[in-house]
């Protein structure tokens, strides 16, 4: 009775000792984080902290099993028990330092910035590479905990060793999720997508919001979400309107009749673009585009410095033209003539 009471009393004290080293460890992150803020980069750490809670105590509980004064049997379930904890908390702890990185290089990307193609492009970079490597940690922390059980050691070693044949099998069987895996690391690299970028994908218009290993999510403009697979993105053809730029250019159909005229539609259309906020100042014109036998076509040419802007421009410069037609012109719009002859 007394040695297994000296063993819980040691145990008890190893776990508080765990839990001094955590604070102070805890209090130096801070100081050394806050030491690193002021050099550009913005560590927080704050995600390390549930992690190294449990790791640090554990830790010390480890290294004092070896003096348990308990049946060898009992020390080894116990060793075999906590060794295990241990590594689940190390694969926790590197995802979270995984995580911590990537924030950190993120932090010096903004992407509220007017041009944020190089912001864009390192994010989803970044991000993708971190969904890759927190695969592979949880890959190795499931191998490593199997390898550390006595009678399950040869099934972590299988899980490693055999990773290419389990990986021709599982081929097979996965066949579109391996492709979509495949894909989610070409567009990490080649990045035909971005974050925020905007995009025309099965006949919808938004933004990519999410961009995962295996699925990518589109912002639609109603706030719906599209849900694509990654591979869609390798294998279909696209619309990318910020693939390298964000500017655009739009344009306006104007419907008139044969009398309309078309130089004072096309100074009405200069006054309307100088005038409004939205008009990067870098495209502008009008000409008649097509005639049939009721009208003619105008087409306003304008540009602006996204693809919302460009949409609200678009919307301003219709209603602002029509206003004028119907102001100044009312008998330019179309209309049907009708001839009688002789009865």
């Amino acid at each position: 009775m007394n040695n297994y009471l000296f063993s819980g009393i040691l145990l008890i004290c190893a776990y508080c000792a765990g839990w001094i080293f955590y604070i102070i460890l805890a209090i130096l992150l801070k100081r050394w984080g806050r030491a690193i803020a002021l050099r550009s980069f913005k560590i927080g750490w704050e995600p390390l902290k549930p992690p190294l809670r449990f790791l640090i105590p554990v830790l010390c509980i480890l290294t004092v099993i070896p003096s348990l004064r308990v049946a060898e049997k009992e020390r080894l379930f116990i060793g075999y028990f906590a060794n295990a904890i241990f590594i689940a908390l190390t694969g926790w702890t590197a995802i979270k330092i995984v995580r911590i990185l990537r924030d950190a290089i993120l932090s010096r990307y903004d992407m509220q910035v007017q041009d944020n193609a190089h912001a864009r492009g390192i994010h989803t970079q970044m991000r993708m590479l971190a969904n890759i490597a927190n695969s592979v940690i949880v890959l190795l922390t499931v191998s490593f905990i199997l390898m550390s059980i006595p009678g399950a050691g040869h099934i972590g070693v299988s899980i490693l060793a055999s990773a290419g044949i389990a990986g021709i099998v599982v081929g097979f069987a996965a066949q579109k999720t391996l492709g979509n895996l495949i894909a989610g690391i070409q567009i990490a690299i080649a990045q035909p997508i971005r974050l925020d970028d905007v995009v025309i994908i099965e006949g919808e218009w938004g933004w990519i919001e999410e961009i995962s290993l295996t699925f990518a999510v589109v912002r639609i403009w109603d706030l719906r979400r599209l849900i694509v697979p990654i591979a869609y993105f390798i294998e279909k053809p696209f619309q990318n309107w910020t693939r390298t730029k964000a500017d655009l250019l739009g344009t306006v159909l104007i419907y008139a009749d044969y009398s309309v005229p078309v130089k004072e539609i096309r100074d009405e259309l200069s006054r309307v673009l100088k005038e409004s906020p939205l008009w990067d100042k870098k495209a502008c014109g009008l000409q008649v585009t097509d005639t049939n036998e009721k009208t003619v076509e105008l087409r306003a040419l304008m540009s602006a410095r996204d693809s919302s802007s460009l949409w609200d421009l678009r919307c301003e410069v219709r209603e602002r033209l029509l206003e004028f037609m119907q102001a100044r012109f009312p008998g330019s719009l179309p209309k049907i003539r009708i001839e009688g002859g002789p009865r």
